[in-house]
């Protein structure tokens, strides 16, 4: 994903709340979100040209969801694919704090990317740039895009802001979370990063949803995970005017039982 909001541990009825972007090149085939065949047990959209995903989950309710550091001139060719990090850890038994702690190391031949791992409980975070790093999240509400988590780019912060003040309201359905991740408006000029990719993208990727011929948002996830054991996740779908091409609800109850494993 491009961005993402994730309320851990803030709301009384869910455990953790999860709204964000997908931006891609809309050439770029994927298939909509779905429970996969193989490896069976996950659920999420798929990247057909990598074979991984940008967001999924197990039916015990563990979930994953990767973004891309933002780095000029920084494709290798033959490097694996950082979709597949989710799989790698919704197929695995390993807590959330100790899959981080033990990603940045191993995964140092990837891509830039951040990730969140949640198993149920403990959701905690890493990034391989720019140096390798991982944390156990305490409770909060966070926002991360293509840099370190909560880096205040004006898109993560307007977005974040937005998504804790419908929680604190206690007025986050559904169509309006999905309505804090719909805004156009481009951030500031003068508040935007340099990440080398030259002023007139970075004003294009400044906004929280982006609208361009070649690339930009091709799909909104929510995914709201109770403290009862049920979860519920939504995509809806988007042309590359914006427009919306389609929507898919799962909801399930989760499977686990007992404590994450270590």
């Amino acid at each position: 994903m491009c961005l993402l909001v994730v309320a851990y541990d803030v709301d009384p009825a869910y455990r953790l709340v999860l709204v964000g972007h997908r931006d891609e090149f809309h050439a770029r085939p994927s298939a909509p979100l779905g429970w996969w065949d193989q490896p069976a047990g996950i659920l999420g959209g798929r990247d057909l040209q990598a074979g991984g995903t940008w967001l999924g989950l197990d039916r015990q309710g563990r979930l994953g969801v990767v973004t891309n550091f933002r780095e000029a001139g920084s494709q290798r060719p033959g490097a694996p694919s950082r979709g597949l990090l989710i799989p790698g850890f919704l197929g695995g038994t390993a807590s959330a704090e100790s899959y981080a702690a033990a990603l940045p190391g191993r995964a140092a031949g990837y891509p830039g990317f951040s990730m969140l791992a949640f198993d149920g409980e403990t959701l905690a975070y890493c990034s391989n740039r720019p140096t390798p790093a991982s944390a156990a999240l305490p409770s909060g509400t966070y926002g991360l895009s293509n840099a370190g988590l909560d880096t205040p780019w004006p898109k993560v912060v307007r977005t974040r802001e937005r998504v804790r003040s419908l929680l604190e309201s206690g007025r986050a359905l559904p169509h309006r979370l999905f309505a804090a991740l719909a805004d156009r408006q481009p951030g500031p000029d003068d508040e935007l990063p340099d990440t080398g990719i030259g002023a007139e993208t970075e004003r294009l990727l400044s906004s929280p949803f982006i609208v361009s011929r070649d690339y930009g948002t091709r799909c909104s996830t929510l995914v709201l995970v109770g403290r009862d054991g049920t979860v519920r996740v939504e995509e809806r779908r988007y042309s590359p005017e914006g427009e919306t091409t389609g929507r898919t609800m799962i909801a399930f109850h989760t499977s686990r039982t007992g404590s994450p494993g270590g």
